[in-house]
């Protein structure tokens, strides 16, 4: 039994029915399909390790977000002991997508989003790709509603205005490499918290 007199079955039930949640965020965080469901899988064993902790009847999804979001800064700081990506053998391993633009504009967005500051893009992807509550985020980041409120809008007001000028910081990243790119960024932000 956990507190407030619910069953173990309650809790993994409630658990079981956030996992398409959990991976849709594991994904809008690290943009890598098997590594987001790598991730996803080490939150929902490490959720179910700390059952006991977790309180019935609070906001099991801001929590289990909570661990995923720490795991993936966890592995972040570990990320230096891991080989780089050979970009020789991800060129050849790329998969040919319908849309022609698609790497293109993804390419865009990456280096849209690179140009804003972290907690900004922080807070953007949680609300628009992990589809949370800014109740949720701000339990996750720690700051208050308002402030994630805040980081959101303006860095909604702040990609429009750069698509808009048009004014999109350009690199030597090739669009191909796009995914790569931005888990280095990720990395450097991670290494900096």
């Amino acid at each position: 039994m956990t507190s407030n007199g619910a069953t173990a079955n309650d809790f993994r039930d409630d658990l079981i029915r956030l996992i398409p949640h959990l991976r849709a965020f594991a994904r809008s965080i690290c943009n890598d399909a098997t590594y987001a469901d790598d991730l996803a899988q080490d939150a929902l064993a490490k959720a179910l390790a700390s059952e006991k902790s977790f309180t019935m009847g609070t906001n099991m999804k801001a929590w289990v977000f909570m661990i995923l979001r720490n795991q993936f800064y966890s592995n972040k700081r570990r990320s230096w002991r891991s080989q780089p990506l050979d970009p020789e053998v991800a060129e050849r391993t790329l998969v040919s997508v319908s849309d022609p633009t698609a790497s293109l504009e993804l390419d865009e967005l990456r280096r849209a989003l690179a140009m804003l500051p972290h907690d900004m893009r922080e807070a953007l992807i949680l609300i628009g790709a992990g589809g949370m509550s800014y109740e949720e985020v701000s339990e996750i980041t720690g700051v208050a509603m308002g402030t994630v409120k805040s980081r959101v809008s303006r860095a909604r007001d702040r990609l429009a205005l750069i698509y808009a000028e048009g004014d999109i910081a350009g690199d030597d990243v090739k669009p191909s490499a796009a995914m790569a790119a931005i888990m280095v960024a990720l990395d450097g932000h991670a290494r900096a918290a």
